[in-house]
């Protein structure tokens, strides 16, 4: 019956849905410079089905699906999120499963920001013999692909898609970020605290599920008023909205919108010289929008997962890393500053690895019966699921842009209650 149900809300949502950073097509990027397929190994689904085979020198070979976006919208953050998997890999290449070691192959499927895309992406890795997946970056395409990965009996563990909805009704969606509902709440308690706002302007693309669904989420726990807009897709010009937001009497704008739009929105605020605070959901921890805010006046407060510091050793190895690899460098927006989605692709990495040592065998069956009670503690925190696959988390990192120096300063940790 979960399946079915699973089946139904992909489908109806197959046109609307959106990533954490929008699934709506409407931008371009190009992605997967530092990818490699990996083997065409076989898949049949099945609970009982087994995955991993032998490598062309003999050595045995797991191979783990990175299930995430590498063009459209959301290919930026799909970009960044892979090269923490990709950084861990290079780190530790192997893993301990019932004794013996085996080869950590990364297999890349695209799913290209869309959630009509998304099936086929899921599918493809399906097919590809992965033991477990790892993605993706957007609620929307995670969402759409997850009925695939449910029929397959193929575990997947989300790393930053937040949506509540894409663990509901699928038992084999698992995830390590925050949820949308938490993320609000962390929002509304910080523009409570810093800004002691009463009345707040929300902006959000029109049908985007991940955009509506954390607006909604704020409007429902804000004390003060509130002023809904939603912009159509392919939208260019913000400063109507802007405007709005000024006239309105706004203490804050929260514009959880996709990194193609926050780019946007944030440079006609700054030609405007819009003096009201933007609050910013996890997508807006990104490279692209922090170069919009650089050099303007405009005041950007972002929640996310990560900040650099929380793990020097962590952030001196990757930088160094950035620093011999153009193409990871490229992928990361050309510079070294860490993005909170690439240190959850590294937490998600060993998180996989810990499930199959737990696991002990590259059983799907086995897998699935072990993930659920695997624990690791990242870069990001303590990691661990709840009863529905969900995230055990309980704080968010809120930074700011630092407009003169182009990167992000930690504001403040922020917790729900």
């Amino acid at each position: 019956m979960k399946k079915v149900l699973a089946l139904i809300l992909a489908l109806s949502m197959a046109l609307s849905l959106a990533a954490c950073g929008g699934d709506s097509g409407s931008g371009s990027s190009t992605g997967g410079d530092s990818q490699t397929s990996g083997d065409s190994g076989s898949s049949t689904g099945g609970d009982s089905q087994t995955s991993g085979d032998s490598g062309s020198s003999g050595d045995k070979v797991v191979k783990i699906g990175v299930f995430e976006p590498a063009t459209g919208d959301s290919g930026a953050g799909g970009k960044q999120e892979m090269l923490g998997m990709q950084y861990a890999n290079k780190v530790t290449p192997t893993v301990e499963i019932g004794g013996e070691t085996y080869t950590v192959e990364l297999v890349y499927a695209d799913n290209g920001s869309s959630s009509d895309k998304a099936p086929t992406a899921a599918a493809e890795l399906v097919g590809k013999g992965v033991s477990l997946v790892l993605g993706s970056y957007g609620s929307g395409v995670s969402m759409a692909g997850g009925p695939v990965f449910d029929e397959a009996g193929l575990c997947a563990i989300g790393v930053t898609c937040t949506n509540p909805n894409v663990t509901a009704g699928n038992d084999y969606y698992f995830r390590i970020c925050f949820l949308d509902n938490f993320q609000a709440q962390v929002l509304v308690n910080f523009a409570q605290d810093k800004f002691s706002a009463q009345k707040a302007y929300l902006l959000g693309e029109l049908g985007n599920e991940y955009d509506q669904g954390l607006i909604t989420f704020f409007e429902q726990t804000f004390p003060g008023t509130v002023t809904k807009a939603s912009f159509p897709a392919n939208t260019s010009d913000f400063t109507t909205y802007l405007n709005q937001a000024v006239a309105e009497g706004a203490d804050v704008i929260f514009c959880p919108v996709s990194i193609a739009y926050a780019t946007q929105i944030i440079k006609q605020a700054a030609s405007m010289n819009l003096d009201i605070p933007l609050l910013g959901s996890d997508t807006l921890d990104n490279n692209t929008v922090l170069e919009a805010a650089k050099d303007s006046n405009v005041q950007l407060y972002v929640s996310t997962f990560y900040q650099e510091g929380g793990s020097p050793e962590f952030d001196d190895g990757i930088k160094a890393w950035l620093a011999e690899d153009s193409t990871a460098m490229t992928n990361n927006g050309g510079n070294d500053t860490i993005a909170a989605v690439t240190a959850m692709g590294y937490d998600a990495y060993y998180t996989a690895l810990e499930v199959l040592k737990a696991a002990g065998s590259l059983d799907l069956a086995a897998i699935k019966a072990t993930l659920p009670g695997v624990t690791y503690t990242g870069v990001s925190g303590a990691i661990g699921f709840d009863s529905t696959g969900d995230a055990v988390r309980d704080t968010a990192y809120i930074k700011t842009s630092d407009n003169a120096t182009g990167t992000w300063a930690l504001e403040t940790v922020q917790t729900a209650s």
